[in-house]
């Protein structure tokens, strides 16, 4: 099969002929149709995250079932499928207590179990369990959740991260109520999906921090109710403005320092901060330690907390119901060797997401 192998950071992807092992015990084989080209996979290609290579990134793809490991129950061939990086064991405390995006066990082949991924002769890691720039993906049963038949496949690629990340840090890790006030920071993928989620939840005001005004015009069309541009003006300022003193909650989906201090500073008091994007490993954020005395909260998110067997059809029955819009954040589409086009596009701010399609 054809591949993207990344070689280390700062070098370009290269497409190249990879082999995939048969699936064994609780393993999928899945054909990739789509795969999504997320900023967590530029995070690694910029350096700002460590990982061994050669290896296959992507982790945000659907696609159709082909062949399924002996111990396999739930999945057949032609089922129709989402990946998640929340590969889960089901036995550690995490998965016994309902948090099982937290899970410290994913399974893994041992080994002394030939590699799942090679590349001229030789192991290629899989990143996350996934490696979604591929066109065929070995991922264990509790890594995948089964769609309806119709669900465009494209379209579930992105609930495979960037909505579940995004909807998920205000549904389900946030928590946010009807009529409560709301910031976003970034107005890409997983903001585009924040907004989204605080449009489901009932938010009273949810105003769009973002530095190109073409995202703030999206973020607005996809339910923002105010915008407000970080490259012309103060947005903790703005933000207290508009709401007399600060939101209730406010969501940092960038991965930016101060955009992260931002997004403490902007809220009341009693207020949440949830820091969704990926901050660079050994980087710190500042807080106003006084602040804390009013009872003002930060928190992290992985992947939306998500319970993304559960998660991941609900937002399938949002899009189809016209709650959710995901065709509005596909910016473009492209082919596998597209990828690092897709990269470059992304780190300029031309668009929300780039969706690879792995059909002739």
């Amino acid at each position: 099969m054809k591949a993207a192998i990344f070689h280390g950071a700062h070098t370009p992807l290269s497409i190249e002929d990879v082999e995939i092992a048969d699936p064994i015990g609780h393993e999928v084989r899945m054909r990739t149709v789509a795969s999504g080209v997320c900023h967590s996979d530029l995070h690694f290609v910029d350096g700002f995250y460590p990982f061994p290579t050669p290896a296959i990134l992507g982790h945000e793809a659907a696609g159709i079932v082909e062949a399924v490991g002996p111990h396999v129950t739930e999945f057949k061939p032609g089922d129709h499928v989402i990946a998640c990086l929340s590969i889960f064991c089901g036995h550690c405390s995490y998965c016994l207590t309902g948090r099982t995006h937290l899970c410290n066990a994913r399974p893994e082949r041992d080994s002394q179990t030939p590699a799942k991924l090679t590349w001229k002769g030789a192991p290629v890691n899989q990143f996350v369990g996934l490696s979604a720039y591929a066109e065929q993906m070995l991922v264990h049963e509790n890594g995948l959740v089964k769609v309806h038949d119709n669900m465009p496949l494209d379209r579930a690629a992105l609930i495979g991260c960037g909505v579940t990340t995004g909807v998920g840090a205000v549904l389900n890790t946030a928590r946010v109520e009807p009529g409560a006030t709301v910031a976003v920071f970034g107005a890409g993928g997983v903001g585009l999906a924040a907004i989204q989620g605080a449009r489901i939840a009932g938010a009273g005001m949810i105003i769009a921090v973002d530095v190109f005004a073409h995202k703030l015009a999206q973020a607005q069309e996809l339910g923002a109710t105010h915008a407000v541009d970080a490259s012309k003006d103060d947005p903790v300022k703005a933000i207290r403005r508009l709401t007399g003193g600060g939101v209730e909650y406010a969501f940092e989906a960038i991965g930016l320092k101060k955009a992260a201090e931002q997004a403490f500073e902007c809220i009341r008091p009693g207020g949440t901060a949830t820091i969704i994007g990926m901050i660079p490993v050994g980087q710190k954020i500042e807080l106003e330690g006084s602040t804390f005395l009013r009872e003002k909260r930060i928190q992290g998110c992985t992947m939306g907390s998500n319970r993304f067997k559960i998660d991941m059809p609900k937002y399938v029955d949002f899009y189809q119901r016209g709650l959710l819009r995901l065709d509005e954040m596909i910016s473009k589409r492209g082919r596998l060797g597209d990828v690092n086009e897709a990269f470059r596009a992304m780190k300029a701010g031309e668009v929300a997401r780039t969706v690879l399609m792995f059909d002739a």
